[in-house]
């Protein structure tokens, strides 16, 4: 049941038919009718007539009970409400569930089972009173997942049973709600990237628009065109009325790539090497719509998320908090790619100059960091973190093979910065934005033993 939109239960009738009411009976139930069949045979074969009415009694008690529940009607509408819809790994949410009565008929005892996957937590269950005509009944439960994903909510279960809990009915709504698990996002500091523009960043470019400074080049006139803005010059010059056109600044541009390869990462679970860099990706993406970029988010796949506009940047032509919520959920499905290499990721930046790039690397062999380092050249700026498969898997055998890579990317103009397990990406973002920009080797003595910069 999506928020809002009620579903109806009508229970009774002829809708699941005798044969699926009699599967209802309960334990409870299929007990009396044993020993009143079984009572009515040993009364009939001693000839006790007090024993047969009895059997009798215990045979029918059970079979009154399904009756009366198959033929009477209900009508049970209900809503779900999710708060919130969109939770962060970890987080909880909470569901509030509304029933009402909408027949003539007070209800028995309805039992209520919501359906959620197993990694949401225990399934909730439910007992509601007799519920009068017209009368309503609001529950909640709380639902948490350390997985991000999109996880189904419901359909809504009713179960009805008799006073003397002899049968049991159940009946189901069609609908459903989703709860979207995103990753965690953690709030990173304000730094002044190199070459930043105030409020506007790396790179930053103009646009037309219809207010700002004037544009040598004209263009027609049209209905409702500002004729102060007339260019006299160019309408002597076409034969028709030419205004001047108008600029206005527009928000630089950031991409946020994305290595999902498999092969760049070892272990599963919340804790994995790969979970911390889809959320250390989530959090550098909110964290640069709110210092106003435009932001895309790139897979090693060559796929651009959310993909909104002609220029696929979100941020450009919606609000800041509707494009996060974009590649949030995106981020909550992304799983590992099966490609082996970044080549696709560098012929999507091969146009030119994209402004900011901010990538997170799983392993890197020779060939791929070679990719990587031609990445650079086309952004006006990188910064890479690059998370070690054999740090996060507890082999140090590997270690000089990761320094000789980073040593490679901070040669091509990356700020690099080595990613080991229990590192926060606040400080590693600070410790990032702190390096020299005038050395873009990486020789000893600086933090951690590199240097690099936002050049």
């Amino acid at each position: 049941m999506a928020a809002g939109e009620p579903g109806a239960v009508e229970d009774g009738g002829r809708k699941g038919g005798l044969r699926t009411a009699l599967g209802g009976l309960t334990t409870r139930g299929r007990s009396f009718l044993a020993a009143g069949l079984a009572a009515a045979v040993c009364a009939y074969v001693l000839g006790q007539g007090d024993l047969l009415r009895v059997g009798l009694l215990l045979a029918v008690l059970p079979l009154v009970c399904v009756t009366v529940l198959y033929r009477t009607r209900y009508r049970v509408t209900g809503t779900r409400r999710l708060s919130p819809s969109r939770v962060p790994a970890g987080a909880e949410a909470r569901v509030h569930l509304r029933m009402e009565n909408v027949s003539r008929l007070p209800t028995g005892l309805l039992m209520l089972q919501d359906r959620v996957p197993y990694v949401l937590g225990p399934r909730p269950r439910f007992v509601l009173d007799r519920v009068e005509s017209g009368g309503r009944r609001e529950v909640s439960y709380r639902v948490r997942s350390d997985l991000r994903g999109r996880y189904p909510l419901g359909p809504l279960q009713l179960r009805l049973s008799d006073p003397f809990g002899m049968c049991e009915l159940t009946r189901s709504f069609s609908a459903y709600d989703t709860l979207v698990v995103i990753p965690r996002t953690v709030p990173l500091p304000a730094l002044r990237l190199a070459g930043e523009a105030s409020g506007y960043g790396d790179g930053r470019q103009r646009s037309l628009a219809l207010a700002g400074e004037d544009d040598i080049i004209p263009r027609g006139y049209r209905h409702g065109d500002d004729l102060r803005r007339v260019h006299w010059r160019s309408t002597a010059r076409h034969g028709e009325l030419m205004v001047r056109r108008e600029e206005q600044p527009q928000r630089a541009r950031c991409t946020v790539l994305l290595d999902t390869r498999q092969i760049g990462y070892q272990g599963a679970g919340p804790d994995s090497a790969f979970e911390w860099a889809v959320s250390g990706a989530a959090s550098a993406l909110v964290h640069m719509l709110e210092r106003g970029f435009a932001v895309r988010l790139l897979t090693d796949d060559g796929n651009a998320v959310p993909g909104e506009g002609t220029d696929g940047y979100a941020g450009s032509t919606q609000e800041s908090a509707d494009s996060a919520g974009l590649m949030l959920d995106t981020l909550a499905v992304v799983g590992h790619s099966d490609g082996g290499g970044l080549s696709r990721a560098h012929d999507v930046l091969r146009g030119g100059n994209e402004g900011l790039l901010i990538a997170f690397f799983g392993d890197l062999d020779e060939e791929q960091t070679a990719v990587a380092a031609r990445m650079r050249q086309r952004a006006g700026a990188g910064v890479a973190f690059v998370l070690d498969s054999a740090a996060w898997a507890g082999d140090e055998s590997a270690t000089g093979a990761a320094d000789d890579r980073l040593r490679r990317l901070r040669e091509s103009g990356w700020t690099a910065v080595p990613v080991e397990p229990g590192d926060e990406l606040p400080e590693l973002w600070q410790l990032a934005g702190g390096m020299r920009t005038d050395t873009p080797s990486a020789p000893s003595g600086g933090p951690n033993g590199f240097s690099g910069g936002w050049s």
